[in-house]
């Protein structure tokens, strides 16, 4: 159910948010978790993108546009017409934190750009979410997850050994965007309090997925040769990788030698441990096709649960590879409240994903549901900006909200 309404880390901060689809509605989310006033400012009649992808609807409601949305306000105002640019202007003079993804260049044609707002608005941090940044030779491409993790080198190391490159089954270009997004404006937040001014957070989707790179960059800056694909395999461990028991696959993740002594007890090879080819790691790298040639047919005489029990108990770290309903039903992720029901006014009751962050004397909470498309415009307008019944009547008949 709904969180009571309690002060998050971010209490107090009012973030103004012109993102949609997915990196900034994510990061925004994050911020709203935490407290944080979220004013989601939509194309009037039309919405977020989101609203219309599916199915699944849920009453007419997005599954997609709920899963990305909730701790906000929305308020639909058409801030390409002057009296809806007025709007914005007068919400960025109460609020904190202005994220926006629009190709670069875009909002300077409004003066919603950062060097426009920035002398009118010191305090304010302004996030720009983009496909490639705001410099380079590509800052004006669009950024789209799919061609991002082509272009980022995710799919290049994604996929069969010698078959064809995969993309991630979840749209991890976008959300660790989000994340760097909303890491981004708390570290300007902490700067802000202690000189008084705001600042430009530039965040790229090229440049996140780069940052994943970590060890596949760091073979290849050593070798000069980049990482082919190798399944599920670990380029630098093993025994690591999936693993076919007698009724379904798993995972082994053997990490040092003192594991894999572990392992040969389990599976009653112990012998193999003294194997100079699976001795050391970096031997049982360079041979990892023969240790997998050997340890195959034993790993598919047994079910899985019954290795996963017997490896956990020796100490050898091992998990099954579970589909989505099964780690959702997981008692585990219910006993750490990551599964979270909370009514909507139009899709009934609906389950969400829970906050990952735990904090014991400031904690988040989902305090509203996703928005209906301009449920709160009329509030907002009335109780931030102090907008009369007649002057809100009159922005509706301009379809400027």
């Amino acid at each position: 159910m709904l969180a009571e309404e309690r002060d998050g880390p971010l209490a107090g901060v009012t973030v103004l948010d012109l993102t949609r689809v997915l990196s900034g509605p994510y990061c925004t989310m994050l911020l709203g978790d935490m407290g944080a006033r979220v004013l989601k400012i939509e194309q009037p009649g039309r919405g977020d993108d989101t609203r219309a992808w599916g199915p699944p609807f849920l009453n007419g409601e997005s599954a997609y546009y709920l899963s990305i949305n909730r701790n906000k306000e929305s308020v639909t105002v058409d801030f390409k017409k002057p009296e809806g640019l007025r709007v914005v202007r007068e919400l960025l003079a109460r609020a904190d934190v202005l994220v926006e993804n629009f190709r670069p260049g875009t909002l300077a044609k409004l003066g919603l750009d950062y060097e426009s707002l920035a002398a009118g608005y010191p305090r304010v941090i302004y996030c720009s979410i983009s496909g490639f940044g705001q410099n380079g030779p590509r800052r004006t491409e669009p950024g789209y997850d799919a061609i991002i993790q082509a272009e980022g080198g995710l799919m290049s190391i994604t996929g069969p050994e010698g078959g064809t490159p995969y993309r991630m089954g979840v749209a991890v270009a976008d959300l660790v965007t989000g994340m760097f997004a909303a890491q981004g404006i708390l570290l300007a937040m902490l700067a802000r309090h202690r000189t008084g001014r705001g600042q430009f957070v530039d965040v790229a989707m090229l440049d996140s997925v780069a940052a994943l790179l970590t060890y596949q960059a760091s073979i290849y800056f050593a070798t000069g040769e980049p990482q082919l694909r190798m399944g599920n395999r670990h380029p630098s461990i093993a025994p690591y990788d999936t693993f076919t028991a007698s009724d379904g696959d798993f995972v082994l993740a053997v990490g040092n030698d003192t594991q894999f002594r572990a392992f040969c007890t389990v599976i009653d090879r112990f012998a193999l441990a003294d194997d100079e080819r699976f001795r050391t790691n970096a031997a049982r790298v360079e041979h990892v096709a023969a240790l997998r040639e050997t340890i195959d047919p034993i790993l598919r005489s047994r079910s899985r649960r019954e290795w996963i029990e017997a490896m956990t108990a020796a100490g050898v770290p091992a998990g099954a590879v579970r589909d989505v309903g099964e780690v959702l039903r997981d008692p585990q992720l219910l006993e750490r409240a990551m599964i979270e029901t909370l009514p909507h006014p139009a899709a009934g009751l609906v389950r969400q994903l829970g906050l990952p962050v735990k904090l014991s004397d400031t904690p988040g909470g989902i305090r509203r549901p996703p928005p209906l498309l301009g449920q709160h415009t009329r509030a907002v307008l009335q109780d931030m900006l102090g907008y009369d019944e007649s002057h809100i009547q009159h922005l509706a008949r301009e379809q400027v909200i």
